[in-house]
């Protein structure tokens, strides 16, 4: 292709930051996007504890989230919340916060942010609320899937998985192990396969969007707020830190 036609056919594209979870849905969503003739993924945006510096909800180390984001390929922005006992992240601190920073989007022409959500609905409505105040919109590639099949599509297009933190009517033997078929057939009744209802979370270290594969291994395993957490760790980390429960961000 003509390389003048291919960079006018890129102007043309919209303009996409990924709201990046570092997790399964979040990869999926974005495959969609890359795959996508419509959009331009110029961005993952993820939002990382000030206070312990790791994903929200997830807590994985914001170590690893920088080297999934090298192995993808694409510019990582963070965006940092406040989670000590002191300064805890409201709901109206954390808009106050995505406020701000969805301004400074708007300013670079970036108008529309991706999604993973799958099918809470009163969720999807919030973010599109939130992002109509700053004129901007959600892109949502894997809305309402079916999350019986999605789950094992996840798995079936090489996408390799951990579950980071799961709660506690989930089940402790279920932290830090591979989202495989075997997990998919193990999880209790009434569990979401894909989590959605918050049940477990994951951390992606590769699969068909990625160069290259994280290497990562699974440390110690610590509850917090009766939920359980894997502390991921660069795979030969020859750190001596052991992790506490104090360390995982509150929820």
């Amino acid at each position: 292709m003509d390389p003048d036609r291919r960079r006018a056919e890129i102007r043309m594209k919209e303009r996409v930051v990924m709201s990046w979870s570092g997790g399964k849905d979040s990869a999926m969503a974005l495959r969609e996007l890359l795959k996508s003739d419509q959009f331009e993924v110029v961005a993952l945006l993820t939002t990382v504890s000030e206070e312990f510096r790791r994903i929200s909800h997830h807590g994985v180390r914001e170590e690893l989230l920088e080297e999934q984001a090298n192995a993808i390929g694409l510019p990582l922005d963070k965006v940092y919340l406040p989670s000590g006992e002191s300064a805890g992240c409201t709901n109206e601190v954390y808009e106050a916060i995505m406020e701000r920073a969805m301004t400074a989007y708007r300013s670079r022409e970036v108008l529309t942010v991706g999604f993973g959500d799958l099918f809470l609905q009163d969720l999807r409505a919030w973010r599109e609320a939130n992002l109509a105040k700053v004129g901007m919109r959600g892109v949502f590639p894997i809305w309402q899937r079916a999350t019986a099949e999605f789950a094992r599509e996840v798995i079936g297009s090489g996408f390799k998985a951990y579950l980071s933190c799961v709660e506690g009517r989930v089940g402790a033997g279920f932290v830090g192990r591979a989202y495989d078929t075997k997990l998919l057939d193990d999880l209790p009744p009434g569990v979401d396969p894909c989590g959605e209802n918050g049940e477990f979370h994951s951390f992606v270290y590769d699969g068909p969007i990625f160069r290259k594969p994280v290497e990562v291994q699974v440390g110690e395993i610590v509850v917090r707020d009766g939920r359980h957490y894997a502390d991921l760790l660069p795979r030969g980390s020859s750190s001596s830190e052991k992790c506490v429960a104090e360390q995982m961000p509150p929820v």
